[in-house]
């Protein structure tokens, strides 16, 4: 301001002595100095305009600070954008470098905004051709579209086949990625899907192979009598206990391999009414009146499915429910409706129950609570896990509820898809 005052009092003398009026002089100079200023600032909105970074600046006073605080943000915005630009070049490293395909969709439509090298792959996609497309476009597999418009999209697709190689076997999942995208992950599971299937043959091989020396056993031990050796009659019948449990542990292999092999259960109607019946009469068969048993039906409905390996499901639950229950307990078999529209069949009984540590790997095969109550009850440990299998081929649930010393419930949990009202 004080240069100001200057350059304008100069002004005006040199307008008084040379151009006679102090004004005049006054106007030269304002008029020089808003030019000169106007050429500043053009400078620097051209430069701005152009993305051009600003050179040092040399001069002084405002357009000398102002330039220079332009100059320093224009060069902490270019070292940001540096490291902005190598972070994502290494994000997009990682990601191409991940076995595992990535690709990016929009949840409104699914179009592909981008994948990486692993995805286009196994997947097939073409960079930059396939960007923007929806994905259930290009991978047109009756099972991936059924998945994404399904309530359970969030669980992982298990051995997806891809058109034109069916040797390759993919897994492929949904993560939320934002309120816009999802994050697809997909899997080669190729090695995966082989080794159990070398499993499930090497188990169904071998329980073949033991069925019929079982047998044998099983038949020459029923034809042995002590004759004078009254001692021998409990070994006797011990060693018939054993191979008969043997042999159902062979049945329940074979029974599990069965399910594993065939791909869906099918889809005929199951009476109800009737199942309940025949797993009432077995309950009685093998409580012998040592418990009560009680039916409930107030569902007034059938199932879509496979009665063989819906009433093996259920005769495993009612079976453990007598087996586990002392004498006096109460066993009830309930088929009722739910809210949902869907049904639900339920096997509770007044048990020894079951320690809650021991609920999440209840299903799992030859998984033992207590190998010694597994012992008196004579359980091949493999029930549950039939259950589990069956459930998940009818596309159901297994929900468990026990307490220690009170007892268990066992609902088997099915959709409004699986339920067939009476004619």
């Amino acid at each position: 301001m004080w240069r100001l005052a200057g350059l304008l009092l100069g002004g005006a003398i040199i307008g008084r002595v040379l151009l006679a009026s102090a004004w005049i002089g006054i106007a030269l100079v304002a008029l020089s100095l808003l030019a000169w200023h106007y050429l500043r600032l053009w400078r620097v909105l051209r430069l701005l305009r152009e993305r051009r970074l600003l050179v040092a600046p040399l001069g002084r006073g405002v357009w000398g600070e102002l330039e220079s605080l332009l100059y320093r943000r224009q060069r902490e915005s270019l070292v940001r954008k540096r490291k902005l630009a190598s972070i994502l070049r290494a994000y997009r490293q990682v990601a191409a470098a991940v076995p595992d395909g990535a690709v990016v969709l929009e949840r409104q439509g699914l179009a592909i905004l981008w994948f990486n090298d692993s995805a286009a792959r196994l997947l097939g996609l073409r960079y930059p051709h396939d960007l923007g497309a929806r994905f259930t476009n290009l991978l047109r597999t009756p099972r991936v579209l059924e998945w994404f418009n399904g309530p359970d999209r969030l669980e992982p697709l298990l051995d997806l086949t891809v058109p034109g190689n069916d040797n390759v076997r993919l897994s492929l999942r949904l993560i939320a990625y934002t309120e816009n995208q999802w994050l697809l992950v997909v899997r080669d599971i190729s090695t995966l899907m082989r080794l159990e299937q070398v499993r499930r043959d090497f188990v169904a091989n071998v329980s073949h192979e033991l069925r019929t020396p079982l047998t044998v056993i099983h038949g020459y031990l029923d034809m042995l009598e002590p004759g004078d050796n009254p001692e021998w009659a409990p070994i006797i019948e011990e060693m018939r206990t054993q191979t008969g449990r043997m042999a159902q542990i062979v049945e329940d292999l074979l029974m599990l391999s069965r399910l594993e092999a065939q791909s869906r259960a099918s889809d005929e109607t199951v009476i109800m009414s009737s199942l309940l019946r025949t797993l009432e009469r077995e309950a009685q068969a093998l409580s012998r009146g040592r418990q009560h048993i009680q039916v409930v039906d107030t569902a007034q409905c059938d199932l879509a499915g496979s009665l063989k390996e819906l009433h093996s499901a259920f005769s495993n639950l009612v079976s453990n429910a007598v087996r586990y229950t002392p004498d006096g307990g109460k066993i009830t078999i309930r088929w009722q409706r739910r809210d949902d529209g869907g049904a639900m069949l339920s096997v509770t009984d007044t048990g020894v129950g079951i320690p809650a540590q021991h609920i999440p790997r209840i299903t799992e095969r030859f998984y033992r609570v207590s190998s010694s109550r597994s012992r008196d009850s004579g359980g091949t440990g493999l029930g549950l896990s039939i259950v589990k299998h069956v459930l998940g081929r009818h596309h159901a649930q297994l929900l468990i509820e026990s307490e220690v010393s009170i007892g268990s419930s066992f609902a088997c949990v099915f959709g409004p898809g699986s339920v067939r009202e009476h004619r």
